[in-house]
């Protein structure tokens, strides 16, 4: 079994259940305990999301571990995050492993893979080690799910295997704090309670002094201390998020009265992915991002219709045609209405899509919408690259990454979008105002998206600096750690991991 150097150290950060914080906890703490000095290394055993990015190893790992580690001053890689689940239609889950492709599982099958992953996990764990001090760990759901305790690879299973001290986190904005804190400590068994160092409560509001009851009564009921009392990060909405259950309908924040802002409007797809593209334009001071729900018509006021990726793209252009939003995407296009796709969405906007492999679900071949003049054919390898070039209309550098399954031909390619170094990408309608491109991440090139906006409305849109507010956001949240974590202990609670395998 592969061992981790002495002089490395590791904290599992675990949750009492999923989203009480744990990714952007382990996010703060990088920058936190980076900026001490520290060589700081984010991992997480097994994640399972449809938003990840390109590591420059050329694999792909979950958006939250390329968050922390951007939090941590180093460029994201395979092991950081070994096993990543992405959700597909009907076939259940694409599993990758290190950064690969491996194939596809339903839950039944991954419960009985899992255990064979094991060794894959501790081997990035072990050479995450060895070139940190400081190796900060990430749970998933949380470690009182008894019935898929057997083979677990992502919190006490992982926890025992690699001997790494355990931090619990409980969202207290969800209510029942206390009951989820100590119902969890009363489901582990002996050995997983021996590796508890103590616990935090998060999403705190309010006066902090009215929890020292309850800290009394967990303390009495779990034998833990308490690392701190986290507040509301209201700045946290400037991060990515990686949990599709995050996408809110609309963007409700005020506005400073500048006259109509532009309307963007995103059906909402069953498996989204990589949504994080939104989130520059969400950031706009001068644009309302809607999240169009399923049973809701798209707006007929929307500037831009957006359709963005999915890792089901048969699946989800059937979606569009159950919801009615076809037509409404069709009308939208008629009237001069400006249509972009990306990746799934832009395959979606060409005249078919092919998967004689099943590669994302059910085979079969399907009609697009049409509006641009190709096809596509999924399968084959995975392109997963990092790119940079120019956006043709305005000239602009974009930024991005390359991540999807199949090729795309046709005549329309004869008006790519973008300019990647020798290659052109994507397709722009005759009319122009319909187009598409494989690239994401597009969105947070300031210089594309001011460009980009200013043709909607010339001279109205505010640019802002998106990420340079990421940068600013995650030494805030550092900042907001120090002041309600006791850093020391929680520090001093790390210690070398004692890899056993078991």
């Amino acid at each position: 079994m592969p061992s981790a150097p002495a002089g490395a150290r590791a904290l599992m950060v675990q949750g009492t259940g999923t989203d009480v914080g744990k990714s952007l906890l382990v996010a703060g703490l990088g920058r936190a305990f980076s900026r001490r000095g520290l060589k700081v290394r984010p991992f997480k055993p097994q994640n399972m999301s449809n938003n990840a990015a390109v590591t420059v190893d050329g694999g792909e790992i979950g958006l939250a571990q390329a968050l922390q580690a951007h939090a941590c001053g180093v460029a994201p890689s395979v092991d950081l995050n070994p096993v990543l689940l992405k959700p597909q239609a009907e076939s259940g889950s694409q599993v990758v492993v290190q950064g690969r492709v491996v194939g596809s599982a339903t839950a039944r099958d991954y419960y009985t893979l899992k255990p064979t992953l094991m060794p894959r996990v501790l081997e990035s764990f072990a050479r995450l080690g060895a070139e940190a001090d400081l190796v900060l760990v990430e749970g998933a759901g949380s470690p009182a799910e008894v019935n898929l305790r057997e083979g677990d690879i992502a919190n006490m299973g992982f926890a025992t295997a690699a001997g790494v001290p355990v931090l619990l986190v409980v969202d207290i904005d969800k209510g029942g704090a206390i009951a989820t804190l100590v119902g969890t400590c009363a489901l582990l068994t002996e050995d997983e309670s021996a590796l508890l160092t103590g616990y935090v409560i998060n999403k705190f509001r309010g006066d902090v002094s009215l929890f020292d009851e309850a800290l009394t009564v967990i303390g009495g009921r779990t034998g833990l201390d308490c690392f701190g009392i986290v507040p509301w990060y209201p700045e946290a909405h400037r991060l990515p998020a990686e949990d599709a259950m995050g996408l809110a309908p609309s963007d409700a924040r005020s506005r400073p009265d500048r006259g109509r802002a532009i309307k963007i409007a995103v059906p909402r797809l069953s498996r989204i992915a990589n949504f994080d593209d939104l989130d520059p334009l969400r950031a706009e001071p001068d644009v309302t991002l809607e999240i169009v729900l399923h049973g809701n018509p798209l707006p007929a006021d929307a500037d831009i219709v957006l359709l963005p990726g999915s890792k089901a793209t048969l699946a989800d252009l059937a979606l569009l045609r159950s919801e009615g939003w076809d037509i409404d995407i069709l009308a939208h296009a008629r009237r001069g209405g400006l249509v972009v796709g990306l990746c799934a969405g832009y395959q979606m906007l060409g005249r078919s899509v092919a998967d004689t492999e099943g590669t994302e679900g059910r085979a079969g071949t399907v009609p697009g919408l049409g509006l641009l003049d190709v096809e596509t054919e999924l399968g084959g390898d995975k392109q997963l690259v990092a790119v940079s070039g120019v956006e043709l209309a305005t000239g602009t550098a974009v930024t991005g990454y390359e991540m999807h399954i199949g090729r795309t031909r046709g005549p329309g390619l004869e008006r790519p979008m973008l300019r990647l170094g020798r290659r052109a990408d994507g397709a722009v309608s005759d009319a122009g105002n319909v187009m598409g491109c494989y690239v994401h991440g597009l969105f947070a090139a300031d210089g594309f998206r001011a460009a980009f906006l200013d043709r909607i409305a010339g001279g109205r849109v505010a640019q802002t600096a998106y990420e340079a507010g990421v940068e600013a956001a995650l030494d805030g949240l550092a900042s907001h750690l120090e002041a309600s974590l006791d850093l020391d202990r929680l520090l001093h609670s790390a210690r070398p991991p004692q890899i056993t395998g078991r």
